[in-house]
């Protein structure tokens, strides 16, 4: 019993030592009532309010979801993540522990819905080793620059837009520091905070289904549909859970059975869906394949340019095919999913001459010719150029007699390189009406009222599983000439499709075996929910309410 005894007086009198680490930096001093009187809490806020003014008053109890509605939080702590982080780990130096950051835990009624390891990016050092409080934005109209942004994004796609739904929520929020040398490690609980979390109901009048008005261009069809599945994804639209979304267009069998337009967009609305844009390059070469200005895809670069006139000149890149730049396969060092890659897109807006700069990108030498798939923006600006300097009137005289008169499409606009040549890179505007009609001229073999406009032959083409896309990147999918292709699982039956995509969500869906073309423009650009969000509106809402 003595031992026993003396086991327990022991572990009592080792705790203390324990609990007592000592800091590893030191922290900034905890000097404000309001902070010191708030230790270990979560505070939600509506705007962004300094220690120095901060008042219990101006904590949230309650927030309501509407778009006009700033959501703050403020980690009010008893110490620096760093020294928390030293507690959980004291054999790591300062530095390992930075690669560490906050645990934070989403419960919504008392369900643990989402939990994430900050990256640790996601804070500055400085502020790891020395800040007791932080403050970001989670839902914001201001459009802040911020990492509590994309954490409630992701809270929302993975899981908290289907735990908030419609109605009065309890919201938690608990925050905890983790190490990952040598292995992950969470500590104790650190901060914790909760409010009621509102989301009013839709408009009835943004939930109805929009009237297809006259003058569409397009037969009206009299299909039947599942509305209750559109008014609930137009629900989520307006109270901003689906966001930016501008257009939704379904066309079934030949014929309009869905219009709906969104925040502020109209039937005469033009579009900026960015890389949607370039499908329309792969569409004119296989239209100028067709009428003998080029020969074929298989045409090397060497074919159109003196390749030693520019820089790291390589006798691999006269091999280079215009099949490998529509696949986005080709050998040149360049990858736009790759910020430090020389031929990263963003390091071509700003020259002078954007065809200038692919060729002078280097070959990887790891790369083989038609092997790997590496997104390649410059590689369809050099397609354009060289569409450009092969078709008579060149390329945007070209396009309109040759694409666009057929479709009966009169206002667009494009997009010009330093060269005032139109932009393969994406960018060409339209109505979601006009997108759905090349949709449907591929939907149609390349046939628009009883004429080719694109050969089969390439439609075919366009529509072949050329390559698989990496998933480390795009996740499950392929690739054929500038067109992508996925297979979408509803009530568990495949549905493939090839479509165009750009940034901000912005698709044109065709759909392999189905007789359907989905048109969805949206302005959510350079957003991590952008492409997500759509692919759950397929999913869920779209695909379920017009399949047979």
């Amino acid at each position: 019993m003595k031992r026993f005894i003396l086991f327990i007086l022991t572990i009592i009198a080792s705790a203390p030592l324990f609990a007592q680490v000592a800091n590893i930096t030191q922290p900034e001093p905890i000097d404000w009532p309001v902070h010191k009187a708030n230790i270990g809490k979560v505070v939600f806020l509506a705007d962004t309010i300094s220690l120095s003014r901060l008042k219990q008053a101006d904590f949230l109890n309650r927030f309501e979801a509407k778009a006009q509605n700033n959501l703050y939080m403020k980690i009010l702590m008893g110490n620096s993540l760093t020294n928390f982080q030293h507690q959980l780990q004291p054999g790591l130096t300062v530095e390992d522990l930075n690669k560490g950051n906050f645990q934070f835990s989403f419960y919504v009624d008392g369900k643990l819905v989402y939990q994430e390891n900050l990256s640790k990016g996601a804070n500055y050092p400085v502020t790891k080793n020395i800040k007791t409080t932080i403050s970001v934005p989670l839902i914001s109209n201001r459009g802040e620059d911020s990492w509590g942004r994309s954490l409630w994004v992701r809270f929302m796609y993975k899981g908290g837009e289907d735990a908030l739904t419609t109605g009065e929520h309890s919201l938690k929020i608990e925050v905890r520091p983790y190490v990952d040398i040598p292995v992950l490690k969470v500590g104790v609980l650190i901060a914790q905070g909760e409010l009621q979390f509102i989301v009013p109901p839709a408009n009835a009048k943004d939930i109805a289904i929009q009237n297809i008005k006259p003058n569409s261009g397009w037969l009206v069809s009299g299909e039947s549909f599942d509305k209750k599945k559109i008014m609930e994804m137009n629900g989520l639209i307006a109270q901003n859970r689906f966001k930016n979304i501008t257009s939704v267009i379904v066309i079934r069998n030949g014929k309009l059975l869905i219009e709906e337009y969104f925040n502020g967009s109209g039937r005469d609305s033009l579009h900026n869906p960015r890389s949607v844009g370039k499908t329309f390059a792969s569409a004119m070469m296989g239209i100028a394949i067709h009428d003998g200005f080029i020969k074929n895809e298989s045409q090397t670069l060497s074919d159109f340019y003196d390749l030693k006139k520019f820089n790291n000149y390589s006798p691999r890149k006269e091999n280079i095919t215009l099949k490998s730049l529509l696949t986005m396969s080709s050998i040149f060092d360049a990858d736009d999913n790759d910020s430090n890659s020389a031929g990263n897109e963003e390091n071509m807006y700003p020259t002078d001459n954007w065809v200038k700069f692919a060729l002078d990108l280097p070959v990887d030498s790891s790369k083989t010719a038609g092997k790997q798939w590496h997104y390649f923006t410059s590689g369809v600006v050099v397609l354009g150029d060289i569409l450009n300097k092969s078709v008579p009137g060149g390329l945007e005289k070209y396009t309109d007699e040759k694409l666009f008169k057929p479709l009966g499409i009169t206002i667009y606009q494009w997009q010009y390189t330093p060269q005032h040549v139109p932009s393969t890179a994406g960018g060409l505007q339209m109505r979601s009406l006009d997108y759905a009609k090349f949709g449907q001229l591929y939907k149609n073999g390349g046939i628009w009222n009883n004429k080719q406009i694109i050969p089969q032959s390439w439609v075919k083409q366009s529509f072949t599983r050329h390559l698989a896309l990496p998933k480390d990147v795009v996740g499950e999918g392929f690739y054929g000439y500038l067109f992508w292709n996925k297979t979408y699982l509803v009530n568990n039956k495949p549905y493939e499709t090839f479509y165009c995509s750009g940034n901000g969500g912005n698709k044109i869906f065709v759909f392999k075996d189905e007789p359907l073309v989905v048109i969805i423009t949206a302005t959510a650009y350079n957003t991590p929910y952008a492409h997500p969000q759509v692919d759950k509106m397929m999913q869920k809402y779209i695909l379920p309410a017009v399949l047979k």
